[in-house]
């Protein structure tokens, strides 16, 4: 597994926000983040949002972005637009609901999928969320504390050592 990009934001744009406009918190493309176990990422609007809430990190798939760039002909499109936390390359994030994982020696359960929203036809563009449809990305808990940084990772299941 490879990471590619790191996002936090500081606020909510979205989330919470139905029935009326978006906030306008920018999101910060980073190299490293902090990830504090039971309470999310250090920084990041998740942070200490509830006890055990599932989405203290958000994983979302390098190549799943390629194919909705791609489909839509948005090149020039960020996948901080999707507003998850690491962007990643090179593993199937739907394996990973309801396993323990370790990436760069930090435990992690991977809880739901992060099912899109109506949101992302605003923020990307109008069709995004039927398009994602499945492929929204990873929802999970953060079980040790410690940095993720961009770069290649070194992964495993808990069940089965998977490594990539």
């Amino acid at each position: 597994m490879v990471i590619r990009q790191i996002f936090i934001s500081s606020g909510h744009n979205y989330f919470g926000h139905a029935g009326r406009e978006p906030d306008d918190y920018p999101l910060r493309e980073v190299d490293a983040i902090e990830c504090v176990a039971g309470h999310g990422i250090r920084g990041d609007r998740f942070y200490d949002y509830k006890d055990n809430y599932k989405g203290q990190v958000t994983f979302f798939s390098q190549e799943i972005f390629e194919g909705l760039s791609a489909a839509f002909s948005l090149v020039e499109k960020s996948p901080g637009a999707l507003r998850r936390n690491v962007i990643v390359s090179d593993v199937d994030l739907n394996q990973l609901i309801g396993q323990e994982f370790e990436l760069q020696g930090l435990r992690f359960l991977g809880t739901a999928h992060c099912k899109p929203c109506y949101w992302l036809d605003q923020a990307f563009c109008p069709g995004t969320e039927a398009w994602l449809k499945g492929n929204g990305g990873l929802r999970a808990q953060i079980l040790t504390s410690g940095w993720l940084k961009v770069g290649a990772a070194e992964f495993a299941v808990a069940q089965g050592a998977l490594a990539i």
